[in-house]
């Protein structure tokens, strides 16, 4: 499941779209005990580089509407949540969170990126970007691992 889901999740939880830092790892760790409380601290750390997350004011600030994730009763986290995503991961994500099933964009992600010679990443950008997919800050992301690879 995705990050998505987990973040949204103090925030449906409460109602609301903004809270503190403390109140919102005690959601996740001691209300819902899906990750310590250092897990969640990073999990914040990986949502606010997503930007799912922004810190305003002393509080976190969903970037999205929460009130949209569908968050499944039997859902738990994985802990790979915790690690930085990759720019294919990021778009992947974005994608599959719009309506893709995954297996297919993978596939298709993969087909356009052979047929036109693309990085995965770069496929994945215009991939998402076909389908409506706002994808700016990745697609920077994208162009800036270009750069430092040549």
């Amino acid at each position: 499941m995705s990050l998505r889901t987990a973040v949204a999740a103090p925030f449906r939880q409460t109602g609301r779209d903004r809270m503190s830092e403390s109140e919102y790892v005690v959601a996740l760790s001691l209300d819902r005990d899906w990750f310590s409380p250092d897990q969640a601290k990073r999990l914040v750390d990986v949502a606010t580089s997503q930007g799912l997350l922004a810190r305003e004011d002393g509080e976190l600030v969903a970037e999205f509407d929460p009130s949209e994730v569908e968050i499944p009763e039997e859902f738990v986290p994985d802990e790979s949540l915790l690690r930085e995503q990759s720019t294919f991961e990021k778009v992947l994500d974005k994608v599959v969170s719009a309506g893709t099933d995954k297996r297919t964009a993978v596939a298709e992600i993969n087909e356009l990126q052979q047929e036109a010679g693309l990085t995965v990443e770069a496929a994945a950008v215009v991939y998402a970007r076909r389908r409506g997919v706002t994808v700016r800050a990745e697609a920077e992301e994208a162009r800036e691992e270009l750069k430092s690879s040549e």
